[in-house]
């Protein structure tokens, strides 16, 4: 007997419902799939444009360019530090070599050469006592000259093969009154043409220098009446001759062999002397540096009644003020009165070479009116014409006044 199965209405409700979920189900994983796809899926993708040769080549001259543009400024860059570090380096070299010249820091390289001669006289300690309380240096060694004292000066050391020294101008010798008698005896003779001075004596060696140092002759332990009285009476003994001759023959050191003779009275007189020298040796280099000016009214800042010259021009005008006070006799306000005229120098050779005669250059500037001096005046034929000079001269060695 074969079983039959009867289907409900509810069943067959629930296979209509399980079908539609179904449909829904794949529906829904349809449209998921199509909102999930990557962009342009479906599209096609454009063809890719290729560079043509020349463009290739521009692009690398381009950035070929551009590196070299770069290196340009990377090397102007380090240019201009390796500037500014010589320029610094300068500087301080500058600075070094002015602080070097300062009389205390100088003083520092003088030495004093003493003749080992002068340690047999009695006095010579007090001179070794006074330099060693100063703390200045000096050696002992034999001089060319004997009994002479000498200055030397180390360099700065600017090489690897280390300082040097160099002699200073000047040179004291130390005499006794017997030996300066012997040198004026010597120079006499030779001044009257009887025989040439002794080589060998004291003062052989000066007299062949021809003037290339500045000696100075120090005679000990001669008082005022001995050099007047004593002196002549020993020299007119021996050669004939009286006080006349001795200033007859200090005349004739001074003015041809450049060599001065002072008495003092002692070793202390010769010490003073040397202290003196080595100081003055000290502050010539520094002074020769800040007195040293080309052009006395156009300096470097606004000491020494100078004018500073800007780099946009500014001060030339007071400039060619501070020239014309230069000639003598013209005082600010003629200069003033002049500048405010012809406010250059050009103006004024302008003016001169419109004029028609030469008189007429001359008095150019006579009628000028001076203002600020109390009156009325004018600025004169004379300075009118020193000025036409000092403008228009072709000799240098033209006199002005």
């Amino acid at each position: 007997m074969s079983a039959i199965w009867k289907i409900s209405d509810s069943d067959t409700e629930v296979d209509e419902e399980s079908k539609d979920d179904l449909q829904r189900d794949e529906s829904a994983k349809d449209s998921g799939d199509r909102n999930f796809s990557p962009p342009g899926h479906d599209r096609p993708s454009p063809a890719k444009k290729r560079r043509s040769k020349e463009e290739i080549e521009a692009d690398r001259e381009r950035a070929l360019q551009r590196r070299e543009a770069r290196e340009k400024k990377r090397a102007a860059k380090e240019r201009e530090k390796q500037e500014k570090r010589k320029e610094q380096q300068e500087r301080k070299e500058a600075a070094q070599h002015l602080n070097s010249l300062k009389p205390e820091n100088y003083l520092k390289r003088l030495t004093v050469c003493i003749d080992s001669a002068l340690l047999q006289q009695g006095g010579c300690d007090i001179l070794l006592g006074t330099l060693s309380s100063f703390e200045w240096r000096y050696s002992i060694q034999q001089q060319r000259l004997p009994n002479s004292i000498t200055w030397i000066r180390d360099l700065p050391q600017l090489a690897e093969d280390g300082a040097g020294t160099v002699a200073e101008d000047q040179l004291v010798q130390v005499l006794r009154p017997s030996e300066f008698l012997d040198m004026v005896t010597s120079v006499k003779k030779m001044m009257d043409n009887e025989e040439e001075p002794v080589v060998d004596s004291v003062l052989g060696p000066s007299l062949d220098r021809d003037g290339v140092k500045a000696i100075t002759l120090l005679v000990t332990e001669s008082q005022m009446d001995y050099r007047r009285h004593t002196l002549g009476e020993t020299i007119q003994s021996k050669y004939g001759g009286g006080n006349l001759d001795v200033e007859e023959v200090l005349v004739h050191l001074q003015l041809h062999k450049n060599i001065s003779v002072v008495f003092v009275n002692g070793w202390q007189d010769v010490t003073d002397h040397v202290c003196a020298v080595t100081k003055s040796l000290s502050k010539r280099p520094f002074k020769q540096l800040t007195e040293q000016s080309e052009l006395p009214f156009c300096v470097d800042g606004s000491w020494a009644s100078g004018v500073r010259v800007e780099k946009d021009g500014s001060g030339l005008k007071q400039v060619w003020s501070k020239q014309i006070q230069q000639l003598n006799r013209v005082s600010q306000a003629t200069a003033s009165c002049v500048t405010a005229a012809y406010p250059s120098p050009q103006l004024l050779l302008q003016a001169y070479k419109a004029s028609g005669s030469e008189e007429e250059r001359k008095k150019l500037l006579a009628d000028l009116a001076v203002k600020g001096e109390g009156k009325d005046r004018r600025v004169g034929p004379e300075i009118s014409t020193r000025v036409y000079r000092c403008l228009t001269a072709q000799n240098p060695e033209l006199v002005l006044d």
